[in-house]
C-alpha cells in the first residue's frame, strides 16, 4: 500500500476517514470519496499526500471548501465536488491550489448574492483553471433569484468605491472644519447669547408663575464714558429723591459670574430697564446686547419694560447702522436729556412717571419725547 497512487471508495465510509488513513500512501496521486458524509471533514487528512493531483469529493455533504487552504494540496489538478451543499465559496481558496486546471462545481446549492462576487469574478477572469459547466451553475438563495444562473448575477451592485466614499468622507471633514472654525471665530458669542436669552425666558417663566417679586425696579443699562453722568445726575435723583431700586453694572453684578448671565438676571430680575443712549452707547458691544435682550423681553413678555434716555441729540441718519435701536425709536416714545437741560426736575419727573408705569404696553404715551425722525 506505501506505493498506491489510486484510492476510489463509493458509499463505502460510514464516516469521515481519520486524520492518519492516509499516512502510509505518501505517493497517492487520484484520490475519490463519494457518496459519503464528509461534513467534518479534516484537512489533516490530506497532509500524508502532498502529490494529489486529482481528488473528488462528491456528493458528500460538502457546505465549505475552506479546508482546502490547509489541506496542503499544491500539486493537486483536478478537483469535482459536484452534487455537495456549497453557498459560498472565497475565491482566496484558490491560491491555495497553485496547480489546479479543472474544477467541477456543478449542482451546488449556490447563493446568488455579493458573498459570491469575488467568486463570479474570478470565474470570468482567471486563465488557468476550466470551471466546467460554469454556465449553468443556478441560484438557490435567496428566493427571487432561485433558478436564475450564478454567472448572471451583477456584481457591479457590490463593488464598494473606496475613493468615493474616501471623497466624501474628506469633504464633510472639511466642511465640518471650517464650519466649526467659523461658528467659534463669528458666531460664538452669538450662539451663547441666544442660548442664555434662552434660559432667561425659562427662568422668567417660572418666575412668574411662582409669583417671585422683582428684585429691583429699573436695570441702567449705560456705556462706561456715561458712567460719571450716571452717578451724578441720575442716581442721587432716581434712588436718592424717589427712592427706586436700581441695579447697576458695577455695583451689583455678582464677581467672577459670567457677564452675559449677569446681564440676563438683571433684566429679567428688573421690572423695567433703563437705556442711557450717546453715540458711545451705540458703538458698545455689551451694550447693544443687553438692548436686544431688553428688546427681546419686551416682545417676549408684551409689557411695557423699556424706558430709552438719550443723553444726546442723535439724528435719524446716524441710527441707520443700528437697526435694533431704529426700531425701537420708531415705534416708541423716549426721553431726552438735552431737550430737558433747561428744567431738569420736568425731566425727572417723566422717568418717574414711566417707572410707575404698568406693565401694559402701549405704542404712545404722553411723556415728553425728543423727535425720532425716521
Amino acid at each position: 500500500m506505501r506505493y498506491l497512487e489510486n484510492f476510489t471508495a463509493l458509499n463505502v465510509f460510514r464516516k469521515t476517514p481519520t486524520v492518519d488513513m492516509f499516512q502510509f500512501n505518501p505517493h497517492l496521486k487520484s484520490l475519490t470519496i463519494t457518496e459519503t458524509d464528509l461534513s467534518d471533514l479534516d484537512p489533516k487528512v490530506f497532509l500524508p499526500i502532498p502529490n494529489l493531483q486529482s481528488l473528488e469529493l462528491s456528493d458528500s455533504n460538502i457546505s465549505s471548501l475552506d479546508f482546502l487552504v490547509q489541506a496542503n494540496l499544491s500539486a493537486l489538478r483536478y478537483l469535482k465536488l459536484t452534487d455537495n451543499e456549497v453557498l459560498m465559496i472565497n475565491e482566496t481558496i484558490f491560491k491555495s491550489l497553485p496547480s489546479l486546471t479543472y474544477l467541477d462545481l456543478d449542482k451546488n446549492p449556490f447563493t446568488c448574492d455579493c458573498s459570491n462576487a469575488a467568486f463570479i469574478q474570478w470565474v470570468k477572469n482567471n486563465k488557468q483553471t476550466q470551471v466546467v459547466n460554469a454556465h449553468r451553475y443556478q441560484c438557490s438563495s435567496p428566493v427571487d433569484k432561485q433558478g436564475s444562473l450564478l454567472l448572471d448575477f451583477d456584481i457591479d451592485l457590490c463593488r464598494d468605491d473606496g475613493s468615493f466614499l474616501c471623497f466624501i468622507s474628506s469633504t464633510c471633514l472639511v466642511v465640518l472644519t471650517l464650519l466649526t472654525s467659523f461658528i467659534h471665530n463669528f458666531l460664538r458669542w452669538h450662539l451663547s447669547y441666544t442660548f442664555h436669552l434662552f434660559l432667561a425666558f425659562l427662568y422668567d417663566s417660572r418666575k412668574r408663575k411662582k409669583g417671585v417679586p422683582h428684585q429691583f425696579d429699573a436695570f441702567v443699562s449705560y456705556n462706561v464714558h456715561d458712567e460719571d453722568w450716571v452717578y451724578r445726575e441720575m442716581l442721587p435723583v432716581l434712588e436718592g429723591e424717589q427712592g427706586w431700586r436700581l441695579c447697576l453694572h458695577h455695583r451689583d453684578f455678582q464677581p467672577g459670574k459670567p457677564i452675559i448671565e449677569n446681564i440676563t438676571d438683571a433684566i429679567y430680575g428688573s421690572r423695567k430697564t433703563i437705556c442711557v443712549i450717546s453715540r458711545s452707547y451705540l458703538q458698545s458691544e455689551w451694550c447693544s446686547r443687553e438692548i436686544q435682550m431688553a428688546s427681546f423681553r419686551l416682545f417676549d413678555e408684551q409689557k411695557d419694560v423699556l424706558i430709552l434716555l438719550f443723553l444726546e441729540e442723535i439724528p435719524s441718519r446716524h441710527l441707520s447702522p443700528y437697526y435694533h435701536m431704529r426700531k425701537l425709536v420708531k415705534k416708541r416714545t423716549y426721553l431726552s436729556w438735552p431737550q430737558a437741560v433747561q428744567h431738569p426736575e420736568v425731566f425727572w419727573q417723566n422717568v418717574q412717571r414711566a417707572l410707575k408705569t404698568g406693565d401694559v404696553l402701549t405704542k404712545n404715551t404722553d411723556l415728553p419725547t425728543g423727535a425720532a425722525g425716521c
